[in-house]
């Protein structure tokens, strides 16, 4: 049974969500050494930058009369984009970029459920790294960073509107494998509800391949997360999910994902497991597999999700503007929810 949303007004849960992102941006590009940079809406078809996500959604596009017959896609996320603006910045070893990335996925099935959207805004972040490292343990102290970001600002929203902390003060680390072996007899979204309801805060590590039952835990397109590297005997991925226990909903919640991204042979290996070799001829594959862009780390971090938990809000309409269904707006309406 989920509790009641924090008691803000409007015009409190605005400033609110205002200071929060605030505080989150100024700790996340300070401990990561992140530049802010511009990023697009929207993307040519025929670039290879579009995020396929499942390779199932339909990207909004249209086309621009004065340019003639191209084709835009409005981005799924900035996934790949952001490796290339690293090559193109210039940007060192040890420094990264991060950006707003909005984006509008309408083929989204779970906007009747409060925490999903046809809206999806992002802290989309990307850093160089050395090649030796490629590894777990660097993923690892990562991840480490990015939570001590989200505690420090949940420390600061809570000191100052009245809240309180329920976070726990270290994220635990498990393979999607060890899950699974955990808990034989559940669904992927059971598991993760069990183990975030036990531990508070996991990074499930190794999303995108295939596990001991032949299923996948969760999808992931083959072109920028490395899901294969083997990194322990039966266990693959670079790659994962921060995901949380949020008291208000009294389930798992996602905040992130993230993961050390393909390398040329890794790219080549996906797109064939894949069965989309075709992209390999793409201008952004043609960079990588050219050695003209470097090797990085990076994911998203939802600035909806971040602000609906952290806010204790139950439903994401509560921090942002979107559309929903009629009786999803009857219902918010009935238990006295503001949805912006």
């Amino acid at each position: 049974m989920s509790k009641p949303s924090a008691g803000l007004n409007l015009i409190q849960t605005e400033r609110a969500i205002l200071d929060l992102k605030r505080h989150f941006e100024d700790m996340l590009t300070s401990s990561m050494r992140l530049h802010r940079v511009s990023a697009p809406m929207f993307v040519a078809a025929n670039s290879g930058l579009q995020d396929n996500l499942n390779g199932t959604e339909r990207p909004v596009a249209f086309s621009v009369p004065a340019i003639g017959d191209t084709r835009f896609e409005i981005v799924h996320s900035l996934a790949k984009w952001k490796r290339m603006a690293l090559a193109r910045y210039g940007i060192p070893q040890g420094e990264g970029l991060y950006t707003d990335m909005n984006a509008l996925r309408p083929d989204e099935p779970s906007i009747t459920t409060s925490i999903h959207s046809v809206y999806v805004d992002q802290w989309d972040w990307e850093r160089v790294m050395t090649p030796d490292q490629r590894h777990i343990g660097f993923l690892k102290s990562t991840v480490e960073t990015i939570y001590n970001a989200i505690l420090s600002t949940e420390h600061h929203i809570c000191s100052r509107y009245g809240l309180k902390k329920f976070l726990p003060e270290k994220i635990h680390f498990l393979h999607s494998e060890e899950l699974l072996e955990k808990y034989p007899n559940m669904t992927a979204k059971e598991r993760e509800h069990a183990i975030c309801r036990e531990l508070g805060a996991v990074f499930l590590i190794g999303i995108g391949g295939p596990l001991q039952d032949g299923k996948i835990h969760d999808g992931r397109a083959p072109d920028y997360d490395d899901w294969t590297t083997e990194t322990a005997p039966g266990r693959r991925g670079l790659n994962g999910d921060i995901l949380v226990f949020n008291p208000v909903l009294n389930t798992s919640f996602e905040l992130s994902s993230m993961g050390i991204r393909v390398s040329p042979e890794v790219l080549r290996n996906q797109l064939k497991i894949r069965g989309c070799e075709e992209r390999a001829k793409l201008p952004w594959h043609q960079m990588l597999l050219n050695n003209k862009m470097p090797q990085t780390i990076g994911g998203g971090i939802g600035q909806s999700r971040l602000s609906m938990l952290l806010l204790q809000k139950r439903h994401i309409g509560e921090v942002q503007v979107s559309v929903w269904p009629d009786e999803v707006l009857a219902r918010c309406e009935s238990e006295g929810l503001q949805i912006l």
